[in-house]
């Protein structure tokens, strides 16, 4: 057992979630211990009380309790990179420079690994270096099942800039989405605040009243939504603006219009699936303007994935193709 330290979190660290942050210094350390030293407060950034989901920044100062010392055993091996899965992930580069990186993430692939999960986004970040001495910097997420713009930082000064442009929601991040139904009104604002539930099933995300008992724990969540199209009653092509970044922020606002994702059966169960459409999640990051850490604004769209493009040639649906990514002034 070690005595109470503290750490300053670093530059290339910032918006990196608190557990994350554990498992990157503290690789021996399991999830339920630290969730246990933050729930005993043992655990504090800059002297405060945190939970597992903190996004940190860089300069905050980490209290360390004593933690149990790593048990002797041989170190995992890293995990393979396939050649062919690489190819594919390089080839999904919407656009670089010498700071930015942006990926079309494709259905499935989740943006950090974690317990039960092999290969991911962080796993293949060396072959995204192109010659680079540092491998990117992943400065935001997605959900596994969502698709569509990612982006990674070049350097570290690019991984803090970006990072502080997503916390001061100089984000513009556009969403496309199938629901099951049609939303009413077809344009208005979902301003509806969550909480996370542990359940049978595990965790969830939920609407809650903002006086409840769990107060403490609830965040405000605010999207603005658009039925771009629609096919009759049955299912709405809409896009849905973020205003602030919530775990299944979308997928959870859409329940509460009474329209599900299509394909989310985590949140819509059977009544988000429609006959001879893909049993998938339909959530795709189509745009997202931000700005550049050289300067400059980032616009970049990225393309509908092959089971959307489907389910829209099914419903009628016709999406204009996406916009040359660009920095512009």
């Amino acid at each position: 057992m070690s005595g109470v330290t503290a750490r300053t979190v670093a530059p290339d660290e910032a918006n990196l979630r608190l557990d994350r942050w554990f498992r990157r210094h503290f690789p021996h350390l399991p999830h339920a211990a630290v969730a246990k030293l933050l729930r005993t407060g043992q655990i504090r950034v800059d002297g405060k009380r945190a939970e597992t989901c903190t996004r940190l920044v860089p300069g905050q100062t980490i209290r360390i309790p004593p933690l149990p010392a790593p048990e002797t055993r041989p170190p995992k091996p890293p995990l393979p990179i396939d050649e062919r899965e690489a190819k594919e992930l390089q080839a999904r580069v919407l656009y670089s420079d010498a700071s930015v990186l942006v990926l079309d993430k494709p259905f499935g692939l989740p943006v950090q690994g974690g317990p039960g999960i092999g290969r991911s986004v962080d796993h293949l970040l060396d072959v995204l270096r192109f010659g680079a001495e540092e491998r990117p910097r992943l400065v935001h997420r997605l959900d596994r099942d969502t698709t569509g713009v990612l982006v990674l930082a070049r350097s570290v000064a690019a991984a803090s800039r970006l990072a502080a442009a997503f916390r001061a929601r100089d984000a513009e991040k556009t969403y496309w989405a199938v629901t099951v139904g049609v939303p009413t009104p077809r344009e208005g604002r979902v301003d509806a605040p969550l909480a996370k539930r542990l359940g049978p099933r595990g965790e969830r995300v939920a609407v809650v009243d903002e006086g409840s008992e769990e107060e403490g724990k609830v965040a405000r969540a605010v999207t603005d939504y658009r039925v771009i199209d629609h096919a009759s009653k049955r299912a709405a092509w809409v896009e849905l603006s973020p205003l602030t970044g919530r775990t299944h922020q979308l997928r959870v606002h859409c329940v509460a219009l009474g329209c599900p994702i299509l394909g989310d059966a985590k949140y819509g169960g059977a009544a988000a699936m429609l006959a001879g459409c893909a049993e998938m999640l339909h959530l795709h990051a189509r745009r997202l303007a931000i700005a550049h850490p050289e300067g400059g604004r980032l616009v970049v769209e990225a393309p509908l994935p092959q089971h959307m493009k489907e389910t829209f040639r099914l419903l009628g649906f016709e999406a204009r193709r996406p916009i040359k990514p660009a920095r512009v002034p």
